[in-house]
């Protein structure tokens, strides 16, 4: 009696094991068969998978997406359009940090601070452009100990609302004169920055 109650214990010791380690190795496979390769699905950023979900879904990824355009009135297919091109401007502002790895250091930032505030204000305003985001750091550093208004958020600001930057700071006290004269100077500034 007691040799086969040890029998059966040892048994079910050998399939508890042998049922872990099925399991074990059924985990992580996931959908692998959508992308057999593993990996990330295709495309990059905000299209990543667009391009199979389709056929991945017989179909009805398509039809989501225009029920979501049409319920939307639009909005959805805005909101696309709106991360695609905070990416190309997030990506392309990489790209100026990389080719001029010195300009940070001459404008008395880090490349981190640069780009984290660009990605930050692109959050609010998809069409700002890097250069007009160094240009309004440059200008808040060189404007903002004699105007205290003048700051990059009022400059950013001003720009989201669809105003120049010369207009912005105008309105934010400075003379037409006094404008372009700030503007040509923070140019020369992060010409100069470029060049290190």
């Amino acid at each position: 009696m007691q040799n086969s109650f040890r029998m059966i214990a040892r048994l079910g010791l050998v399939l508890l094991v042998v049922g872990l380690q099925v399991t074990a190795s059924a985990q992580g496979r996931g959908r692998g068969a959508s992308n057999p390769s593993g990996g990330p699905p295709s495309g990059v950023g905000v299209d990543r998978g667009i391009g199979t979900s389709s056929s991945a879904s017989n179909g009805r990824a398509d039809t989501g997406r225009g029920n979501a355009s049409d319920r939307s009135n639009g909005r959805s297919d805005a909101g696309l359009d709106r991360a695609r091109l905070q990416e190309q401007n997030s990506q392309q502002a990489d790209k100026e940090l990389n080719d001029h790895p010195g300009m940070a250091a001459s404008l008395h930032t880090t490349a981190n601070d640069l780009r984290s505030g660009y990605q930050a204000a692109l959050s609010t305003n998809p069409n700002l452009k890097f250069g007009q985001y160094v240009a309004a750091t440059r200008l808040a550093a060189n404007l903002g100990a004699r105007n205290p208004n003048i700051t990059r958020s009022a400059i950013l600001a001003g720009l989201a609302a669809g105003k120049s930057i010369g207009q912005t700071l105008q309105n934010l006290g400075l003379s037409k004169q006094e404008a372009k004269d700030a503007e040509k100077r923070a140019d020369r500034e992060i010409k100069d920055a470029k060049r290190h």
